[in-house]
């Protein structure tokens, strides 16, 4: 008998250690926690192979610190917004809406994760400390309130969103200059996430509605908003070879970008000719490739 309860104690035990684990990823929203430390694990090895060392030390500390930081400032988004949440489909089963998680709990693992993160990417230097908190900051307090007020959210998020490779590239440095490659890498990730957000904002347009959410350029999927995406992948070009044009990076991330820009260029122009979803998540998914493509390929061909 003892037995028996000991292996249903067990059980439990396991089940919510697994509810607990399910929970928490979804609560730091995991996938884009990883996307935005690798943009900085990336940026941090361009400034180390700059100075022709690499500390795994110091990259530890930035991925520990960059991870604790970002999953803070998705934890804040998602107290913010967690009634809102409950209307949308693709965000009803997050742990707060879902009753799984109470708001104080999130709190509290939020605000551990953003002070440890921030203690820890303080070491590294003191420049890369303040930029990981003011990107907690522009995210939760500017970027989250003003998805239901209007369009220029995804202006205002774009500023946090791409603070990973300057935050990855100053911490490469213990006293750290501004040069034009943490500027470059930076304008790179800015303009890159208006397409992207853009695309998004496109297929998940029925849902966002039911929270107020209003991202897309003119507030509805219509032409005008399929030419800004146009736009944006247009720009995005010329952007990515800044490397190449300001001698910190070779051909080849040159002809990558183009051939990767030309790419992401055209599935914009097949949603301005199409206006359907099914355009639009093919923009989305290139900008998933597009990124991490490129900033790989800088790194290598790095000069």
């Amino acid at each position: 008998m003892r037995e028996v309860v000991t292996d249903i104690n067990l059980s439990v035990n396991k089940a919510v250690e697994g509810t607990f684990i399910s929970d928490f990823k979804k609560l730091i929203k995991l996938r884009l926690t990883f996307l935005v430390v690798f943009s900085a694990s990336v940026s941090f090895l361009i400034g180390s192979k700059e100075q022709g060392m690499v500390s795994w030390f110091n990259w530890m500390m930035l991925t520990v610190g960059g991870f604790l930081v970002t999953g803070a400032a998705n934890g804040f988004n998602e107290i913010i917004e967690k009634d809102l949440d409950k209307l949308m489909s693709r965000t009803s089963d997050r742990p707060i809406p879902a009753g799984r998680m109470t708001t104080g709990q999130a709190l509290v693992l939020s605000l551990f994760m953003g002070i440890m993160g921030t203690l820890i990417l303080v070491r590294l230097n003191m420049l890369t400390g303040v930029l990981a908190l003011f990107s907690i900051l522009l995210y939760a307090v500017l970027y989250t309130p003003s998805k239901r007020k209007s369009p220029i959210a995804v202006f205002i998020g774009a500023f946090p969103g791409a603070l990973p490779p300057l935050i990855g590239y100053f911490a490469a440095f213990e006293n750290p200059q501004i040069s034009w490659i943490p500027i470059v890498l930076f304008l790179i990730q800015f303009v890159w996430q208006f397409p992207h957000f853009w695309a998004i904002a496109w297929v998940l347009d029925d849902d966002y509605k039911k929270a107020g959410f209003r991202l897309l350029p003119t507030t509805k999927r219509d032409r005008v908003s399929a030419w800004f995406t146009v736009f944006s992948t247009v720009v995005l070009i010329p952007v990515s070879l800044l490397p190449t044009i300001l001698g910190f990076g070779g051909y080849t991330i040159a002809i990558a970008s183009v051939i990767l820009g030309l790419l992401f260029c055209w599935y914009s122009i097949s949603l301005l000719t199409k206006l359907d979803v099914a355009s639009a998540r093919k923009v989305m998914f290139c900008s998933f490739i597009y990124l991490p493509v490129v900033q790989l390929i800088m790194l290598f061909d790095f000069i």
